[in-house]
């Protein structure tokens, strides 16, 4: 994967709480194409005179003598120090809509059941239409098949734009084709966005897969609601990273991705319908959702993502009676007092073990 472009499990001790958790990007894929980096920590030790080591070592042990004389004057249930370790907070984001499919708000605490691997879990943490900065990677497929649509994106882009981003949120612009270009960095200045759309140009092949996993190592370090909006017509020629590696990437950063399908002609027999799945898939898994543009034009699909990311839930909590051993663990949330057919509930599939805190 060529990319073009002009941060582990965080432990705290005591009785601190957690303020959230992100997943980090994991080394995965051929030739080393994961993304993560790790950090290593080198002590560096020092070699003094053998007389210096001797005294030092005298000294030491003198010291040891005196301090065993006075704990042994301590009483015994004074020296018995308890170390708590937190759990690290599991954050959901949750959207409901109704069997009719309208946004259902108003809803609280005591409405929602979490599990995680089927087993029930204590909700910690609930906002309602959460005030968390929004960080936001709007990814535009110019490749050939869809680059006939580029003035109309970059027009309902920038509606989209003036339309979503508050004074805390920040929103970044990757175009993608041949190759993965990152137009514009993460920013809340919309003369920065728009001078970034009005960059786009085109291409003949399309590496959806690499855009997905470079937007989601992008976001993962930031702090509040990731989302990465995806605009194709879901025809990967690129070939470099898999399906399985822009899922995998997504979920350990904690994106959530919103796809707008963008289908050339809707009765071509070159419709890749493949690729539509796909990128109706990893909309669902990672808690998001898709919108054809051939629904109303890419405006309102515009206008569907804003709304949708206006009544989210933020659902936390702490993992209790954990099963061990397993690398992803799946979250199931219900709304018990309904009938089954009642609410569509939308959520991440679930988190990865391994993964680390790093933002929210």
């Amino acid at each position: 994967m060529r990319v073009q472009a002009n941060d582990s499990e965080t432990i705290e001790s005591g009785q601190s709480e957690a303020n959230g958790e992100a997943a980090q990007m994991s080394n995965r894929g051929r030739d080393g194409a994961g993304c993560a980096r790790e950090g290593s920590i080198q002590i560096r030790r020092g070699f003094g005179y053998a007389g210096i080591r001797q005294a030092f070592g005298c000294a030491v042990g003198i010291a040891g003598i005196a301090f065993s004389f006075l704990l042994a004057q301590v009483p015994l249930h004074a020296q018995q120090t308890t170390f708590h370790v937190d759990v690290k907070l599991v954050n959901i984001f949750v959207n409901v809509t109704d069997k009719n499919g309208a946004i259902v708000g108003s809803l609280t605490r005591n409405d929602f059941a979490v599990f995680e691997d089927n087993r029930p879990q204590q909700i910690a943490f609930f906002d309602r239409e959460s005030a968390m900065p929004l960080n936001l990677t709007l990814a535009i497929d110019t490749s050939g098949s869809v680059r006939k649509d580029m003035s109309m994106e970059e027009s309902a882009a920038r509606h989209f734009a003036q339309a979503i981003l508050r004074p805390q949120d920040q929103m970044s612009l990757v175009q993608f084709a041949t190759d993965v270009h990152e137009l514009t960095p993460f920013t809340n200045k919309i003369s920065v966005i728009e001078r970034g759309l009005s960059q786009l140009h085109g291409d003949w092949a399309t590496a959806l897969y690499d855009a997905v996993c470079f937007g989601s190592e992008h976001l993962g370090g930031k702090q509040g609601r990731k989302v990465m909006v995806v605009v194709s017509d879901g025809d990967d020629t690129a070939q470099h990273s898999t399906y399985a590696d822009a899922l995998e990437q997504a979920l350990r950063n904690e994106v959530m991705i919103y796809s707008i399908i963008d289908v050339p002609i809707e009765a071509s027999a070159g419709r890749d319908t493949g690729g539509e799945h796909a990128l109706i898939t990893l909309a669902e898994e990672t808690g998001g959702k898709h919108f054809y543009v051939s629904d109303g034009g890419l405006d309102k699909a515009f206008a569907r993502v804003s709304d949708d990311l206006r009544t989210q839930y933020v659902l936390g909590y702490y993992p209790r009676n954990q099963e061990p051993g397993k690398d992803f663990h799946r979250i199931v949330v219900t709304i018990p007092r309904a009938a089954a057919d009642e609410f569509n509930v939308r959520n991440k599939a679930g988190y990865y073990a391994d993964a680390t805190v790093r933002g929210n």
